[in-house]
């Protein structure tokens, strides 16, 4: 089974960023949408390559902005990220996968990208923890725990776990 990449996840503060992301998403072959209510009933909509976009100005508009990011659409939020529901969008989505932030978050950090599962583990393997070891100290299943590491190295461009752990405490110390 082939794994789709990552639906992008976006938090800006002004409308000019989001239109920049926007714009650079469209390029990219995504459609964009107003709102973050989809109108698609199936659950699963990566498929479709639909980013939603909009202001976050309250909680029932960051929890259709979760959803809909977890049914597997792009977000593109335009929110202040230090509030507290600022704050609460970043966390909810980083659950989810790597959230960018401002518009040229496309950029370079991948251990900025990094979910804290994957920073948990990676940080775990760097200490001399099997991942078996790794992914029951973190209470995952080793196939999830697994799955993480594969992303990771897929973010840092390698082809072995021992060299996303050199890569992430390279990158890491350079923080």
């Amino acid at each position: 089974m082939t794994r789709q990449p990552d639906a992008p996840r976006h938090v800006v503060g002004t409308p000019g960023d989001a239109d920049t992301v926007l714009r650079r998403l469209t390029r990219d072959g995504w459609s964009a949408r107003e709102g973050f209510a989809l109108p698609d009933p199936s659950w699963d909509v990566t498929t479709a390559r639909l980013v939603l976009h909009g202001r976050i100005a309250d909680q029932e508009t960051l929890a259709l902005a979760v959803l809909a990011a977890a049914r597997g659409a792009g977000i593109v939020a335009i929110c202040d990220a230090e509030s507290a529901l600022g704050r609460a969008l970043v966390d909810d989505l980083s659950r989810l996968g790597p959230v960018r932030h401002g518009a040229d978050g496309d950029g370079g950090d991948p251990v900025a990208d990094l979910v804290p599962e994957q920073r948990a583990l990676l940080d775990r393997l760097a200490a001399g923890d099997t991942i078996a070891a790794a992914a029951a100290a973190e209470f995952l299943s080793l196939r999830t725990a697994n799955r993480r590491i594969a992303e990771a190295r897929a973010l840092f461009g390698v082809r072995t776990t021992r060299e996303a752990v050199l890569a992430y405490l390279r990158q890491r110390s350079g923080e």
